[in-house]
């Protein structure tokens, strides 16, 4: 199985045509017609991230995030990007990003960090890009409620400028960054609190004069729920071949 068999496949699950604008999805860097030894998929590409590469023996990393956005002028070791990008070449390892593409599939984007929650029911909420409505069996305390999410998704700490004895019922659940174009629809949604990896502080302070909480978790503790469920869709692909998942840049409690 070569590079471009992997990623032709990826872009049937997370079409490009579906990533936003600004993104920069499929093969970023290596030899389409490499055969394929082991994959390796990681939040980011980092130097860790193809030190765990080499070391399990993977020639392929598959990473939500491009490390490249934009154009670059240069590739040097003078910043992280040209010196991760010249490590992994000189590796002779290939890098392929499924960025927005993926978030905007909820089954392996929004869907996945609700079931690390344990969210019954949960539904896509009209008027977003990407993002997840479900509602607890029954009311808890934000402070509780933190708690929780802390447990679930393994996140050292939680950000919120509410108070910690507000009610908590119906959540609206958005990876990564939130959305400022889905205050509208969030707000229609009847959610109580919004949950997601970062939220600006203005929006916070909005959502709060409507009542609604916001907490914001972390960007990495959101979208490493995405890891696992991507690693199972390329081994049902590819039983013969080797998967790791990388976690290098994993949160964890510092409390």
């Amino acid at each position: 199985m070569k590079v471009n068999d992997i990623e032709l496949f990826l872009n049937e699950v997370f079409p490009p045509e579906n990533a936003l604008d600004y993104d920069n999805v499929g093969l970023i860097a290596g030899d389409r017609e490499k055969v394929v030894s082991a994959i390796l998929i990681s939040l980011d590409l980092t130097d860790k991230a193809v030190d765990a590469a080499k070391e399990a023996g993977a020639n392929l990393i598959v990473t939500h995030h491009p490390i490249i956005f934009g154009g670059i002028k240069t590739l040097t070791m003078e910043d992280y990007v040209g010196k991760t990008l010249v490590k992994l070449v000189k590796s002779g390892i290939s890098v392929i990003a499924c960025h927005t593409n993926l978030d905007l599939t909820d089954e392996f984007g929004n869907l996945a960090i609700a079931d690390k929650l344990g969210a019954e029911e949960p539904s896509a909420v009209e008027g977003t890009i990407c993002g997840i409505l479900y509602e607890l069996p029954e009311d808890m305390s934000l402070k509780d409620y933190c708690r929780k999410v802390c447990d679930d998704l393994g996140t050292s700490g939680i950000i919120t400028i509410n108070k910690p004895d507000n009610k908590v019922r119906k959540i609206f659940v958005q990876g990564g960054s939130f959305d400022e174009d889905s205050v509208e629809a969030v707000i229609k949604s009847g959610a109580d609190t919004v949950l997601s990896g970062e939220i600006k502080h203005h929006i916070c302070v909005g959502f709060e004069q409507m009542g609604i909480n916001t907490l914001i978790v972390g960007h990495s503790a959101t979208e490493q729920a995405y890891l696992p469920k991507l690693k199972n869709l390329l081994a049902e692909k590819y039983p013969g071949i080797s998967i790791t998942v990388n976690y290098n840049n994993e949160v964890s409690s510092i409390l």
